[in-house]
């Protein structure tokens, strides 16, 4: 098709909505990219393959949004990635969602989500080293008067032992003194997410496994001897956690390492178990500032 007839096509997404109704979110999900990263502190170039989400707001008086453009812009920042790296996943989300605004002119407001497989060295606890996958997730979100926003964070999974079982099962007095009371384990998706701010250093996703790790009852892993099992179930059971500890472990370790970062941080703290006797899922969440955890 010559360029004489594609300028003569209809452009349905711009014709007046019979329905004024303004959208807040109209996008793509689900494109999948290769992202090129280069840490500051790493020598080589870290391949990811990318999960996106990009969105834009969408006027009331507009009938639909070219998502086109979209998947366009994306392409070529990956052509730009593929000769020059990004230092982080954040940084990639953040270039694309100010870059969004450009190509949607009828936009206020864009929005990018990114979510990616890592892999980590781990020592299991027979000794033996190896890799363990977790997620990493960004987002960005740009504002058309210049506002920037960016957050990297991480999933990991692990395991909680409940403690209310633990305790019931205690006063019942069915077990001996010198063993951990017997309690029924969950597995356990801990999301924790924080806001990059600018000028700063930058919040590396490793730190971020590790507090969300230390705050389950105990790591789990893709590789474990008989030995190294029962070891990690008592190791779980000597330290019993509700999706609520595992949610306030993970604050109090913010607060900790991230010393050094503004009151205005935001935080994003969640915890999932997947029951083991019950039907149902137990959650815990805190979206909050560094701010307002230090008061």
């Amino acid at each position: 098709m010559n360029q004489e007839k594609t300028r003569n096509l209809p452009d349905v997404q711009s014709r007046f909505s019979p329905a004024h109704f303004k959208l807040t979110r109209v996008g793509v999900t689900g494109v999948k990219k290769l992202v090129s990263i280069q840490r500051p502190n790493k020598s080589s170039v870290l391949p990811l393959t990318v999960t996106l989400d990009l969105f834009v707001d969408l006027p009331a008086t507009q009938k639909g949004s070219h998502m086109s453009r979209n998947l366009e812009l994306v392409s070529e920042i990956i052509d730009e990635n593929l000769k020059t790296p990004v230092p982080d996943l954040e940084s990639f989300c953040e270039k694309t969602a100010a870059l969004l605004l450009e190509r949607h002119e009828y936009a206020t407001f864009s929005e990018v989500k990114a979510e990616a497989d890592y892999f980590l060295d781990v020592t299991y606890p027979t000794g033996q080293k190896g890799s363990e996958p977790y997620k990493l997730v960004a987002e960005a979100r740009a504002k058309r008067n210049g506002e920037l926003s960016k957050l990297i964070g991480v999933k990991v999974i692990g395991m909680t032992a409940c403690p209310c079982a633990m305790e019931v099962i205690r006063k019942l007095e069915t077990v001996g003194k010198h063993c951990p009371a017997p309690t029924h384990n969950q597995r356990n998706i801990g999301t924790l997410m924080i806001e990059v701010p600018k000028k700063t250093h930058l919040v590396d996703a490793d730190d971020l496994i590790a507090i969300v790790e230390q705050s389950f009852s105990s790591p789990t892993y893709s590789i474990l001897k008989r030995k190294d099992e029962a070891e990690l179930v008592i190791q779980a059971h000597n330290k019993p956690r509700f999706v609520e500890d595992v949610v306030r472990s993970m604050l109090s370790a913010v607060l900790r390492k991230y010393k050094h970062l503004p009151d205005q941080v935001m935080v994003i703290a969640r915890s999932e178990s997947e029951e083991s006797i019950h039907k149902h899922n137990a959650f815990a969440e805190r979206v909050t500032t560094l701010g307002e955890l230090r008061k």
